[in-house]
Order: C-alpha cells, then sequence, then structure tokens
C-alpha cells in the first residue's frame, strides 16, 4: 500500500469517530427533551409509551460508540500501515 492508502483509511477513521461523537451528542440533546412535558399529562403518557416509531436515546448511544470504536480501529490500521 502506498501512503496516500493509509491517509485516506486515517481519514476515513476519523470521520467515524467525529460522526460517533456527533451521534452522541445527538442522543445526550434527545434524552434531555425526551418526554419532558407532553409525559406529564396522563393520557400522552400512556400513549408515548407504547409509540415505536422513534429511536430512543440509549439505542443513538450505542450506535455511536460503535461507530467511535470502529473509527479508533480503522486509525489504528492506517498507522499501522504507515510503518510497513
Amino acid at each position: 500500500m502506498t501512503n496516500l492508502d493509509s491517509y485516506i483509511v486515517l481519514g476515513i477513521g476519523g470521520l467515524f469517530v467525529f460522526l460517533g461523537l456527533i451521534i452522541m451528542l445527538w442522543a445526550r440533546h434527545k434524552q434531555k427533551g425526551y418526554g419532558d412535558v407532553l409525559s406529564r399529562r396522563e393520557e400522552l403518557r400512556s400513549f408515548l409509551g407504547y409509540w415505536p416509531d422513534f429511536i430512543l436515546p440509549s439505542e443513538l448511544r450505542v450506535g455511536g460508540w460503535v461507530s467511535v470504536v470502529v473509527g479508533v480501529a480503522l486509525i489504528v490500521l492506517g498507522v499501522v500501515l504507515l510503518w510497513v
């Protein structure tokens, strides 16, 4: 592999880490606003409890961690390929 290929792998790894951090920040924002005003009303609480069409903050957080792990692995691979 050429050095350019190693830099491409490093760039993709950095992109994955960046996207993972953005996704985790989005999950934190969603968790703060999750059911804030609407869940105080009893009739809406039962409705929100069974509504499956939205992404939970915990699911976003897991996806963010997976993206960060994949990005770190790609960065490590790019560094190893630079030395070879």
